[in-house]
């Protein structure tokens, strides 16, 4: 019965593009939103400041719940949580595309976060545990991670095209379906959860709710303070009460019997660099799609649509590089290698293309071009090297919480990156009495900021050299069956 139950029901392979397609989806939906945003505030009432948190809401509580979906996943059944996590997709974005009133759908957005913060480390998980370290994780990471990459391009394309012909409801309409049919898979593709000597210690609730408002007010404050000011308290005020938090939090891990975050894993090198190059490379990452956009609409005047189709030629630079070379480097110049050069690509790429930002609107998408290729080209490596670093050499009963950790630097890089970029390209433009700043201000003010990301992330890439390769985790044999994991794996 216990092999039964722990038997993969499919190949690999199969697994591999059920997960890469449930990658897929999460990515989707940071981008497809954007958009949509005019049509979203004009049918709903939302103010130009409050309009910003149908985007932030949904970071937020990603970003705040990550660590409890990774452990959530290595206690509970990462096939379980990725099912549940999609579940909650599907009805949340059911009720966001239903929404009469700017509330519900931000509710909405926020329980879509919740749904992909159970998600995402449970699909890692699942990768790490079907795909043993070496040459064929690394191919199946950077499957992963191009898929992942074509999210994000496609949710803004996908986001003009439902927006354009369909309306702003379908960009939330159109997960339901996707997110059902994954969830529908799942038990006939994904091996049930198999649980290792310690996965039914117990849970750290008090650790988990300190975490978890900890990191979603730092999150929150950084999401908060370019409209609310730095210095107020939904700014500096809840970032100062996360940061107290957090470090609430790692007293408590120290002395609980079964922490949510093992404090161990942060002397665990390999991770710990990871983390911080992921914080590092996900800000660049960010701002530059912000900085892109922005200049794209407000500078060329490209329609949503076409600033959206913008993104297919390096996406396609991006996913046939992956295809042709990320595996081969990965193997060849190992997490080290790959982590840097990935990280220097994407920063050179990005400096690149903002020093050919053209002041007068008479600039050309095509001179934008090579820097856009060279900075997605970067992402095809580093994207994979960072999700091979969360797991490398970390033991099975960990990696659901050691993915959610890398993943939470990428979240907050990401935030804190943003909040910065956008500061640095706002201290540049001096809006006159009429309240329409000049185009040369805000196009200095773009260039700027992106060189600025592109120097951070550029010496942030040398850290990458700090890796070493770590040991392989020791594989641990299963818990005889019992009743208890019988009904765990079988439900």
């Amino acid at each position: 019965m216990a092999e039964a139950a722990t038997r993969p029901p499919s190949s690999p392979g199969v697994r591999l593009a059920l997960l890469a397609f449930a990658q897929f989806i999460i990515t989707l939906d940071f981008n497809i939103v954007y958009v949509a945003l005019p049509d979203i505030g004009s049918d709903l009432g939302f103010t130009v400041q409050s309009l910003q948190w149908v985007v932030s809401a949904y970071i937020v509580a990603l970003g705040g719940l990550l660590l409890f979906g990774g452990r959530a996943a290595d206690r509970l059944g990462a096939r379980r949580m990725f099912m549940v996590g999609l579940a909650i997709y599907a009805v949340s974005s059911l009720t966001g595309g239903l929404a009469g009133d700017s509330g519900v759908l931000l509710a909405a957005r926020a329980v879509q976060g919740i749904g992909g913060a159970l998600l995402f480390p449970a699909t890692l998980r699942l990768v790490f545990t079907s795909f043993e370290e070496g040459p064929m994780r690394n191919k199946a990471l950077v499957v992963y991670g191009a898929i992942g990459g074509a999210g994000l391009s496609a949710g803004a394309l996908l986001g003009g095209i439902l927006t354009n012909y369909s309306g702003w409801e379908w960009v939330f309409f159109v997960n339901v379906p996707l997110a059902l049919a994954a969830a529908a898979l799942a038990p006939r593709i994904l091996p049930a959860d198999t649980f290792f000597p310690g996965a039914n210690k117990g849970f750290d609730v008090l650790g988990a709710l300190v975490a978890t408002v900890g990191a979603t007010l730092v999150v929150f404050g950084l999401a908060s303070g370019p409209d609310a000011g730095w210095l107020s308290l939904r700014g500096a005020g809840a970032i100062v009460s996360g940061v107290v938090l957090l470090a609430l939090f790692l007293l408590i891990e120290s002395r609980a019997d079964s922490p949510l975050m093992p404090l161990r894993l942060l002397r665990h090198r390999s991770l710990a660099v990871t983390m911080v190059v992921a914080f590092i490379y996900q800000g660049g990452l960010g701002g530059a799609y912000y900085l892109f956009t922005t200049y794209l609409q407000d500078v060329l005047h490209y329609s949503p649509l076409s600033a959206g189709f913008a993104f297919l030629p390096p996406t396609f630079a991006s996913m046939a590089f992956a295809a042709k070379f990320s595996t081969k480097l990965l193997t060849k110049l190992g997490l080290r290698g790959t982590l840097f050069a990935g990280t220097l690509c994407t920063g050179v790429g990005m400096g690149a293309f903002a020093v050919a930002f053209s002041a007068d609107g008479t600039g050309s998408y095509w001179v934008l071009l090579p820097g856009l290729i060279l900075w997605s080209v970067g992402g095809a490596l580093a994207i994979p090297a960072i999700f091979a670093g969360a797991g490398a050499g970390v033991a099975l009963l960990e990696q659901g919480v050691s993915s959610a950790m890398a993943t939470t630097a990428r979240q907050i890089g990401g935030a804190v990156g943003l909040a910065a970029l956008v500061a640095v390209a706002n201290a540049r433009i001096h809006v006159p009495a009429h309240g329409v700043p000049p185009l040369s201000d805000l196009t200095d003010g773009l260039r700027v900021a992106g060189l600025v990301g592109a120097g951070v992330t550029v010496l942030g890439s040398f850290l990458a050299l700090l890796h070493h390769r770590p040991a392989p985790a020791a594989k641990p044999a299963a818990e005889p069956a019992t009743a208890t994991d019988e009904a765990a794996v079988s439900s």
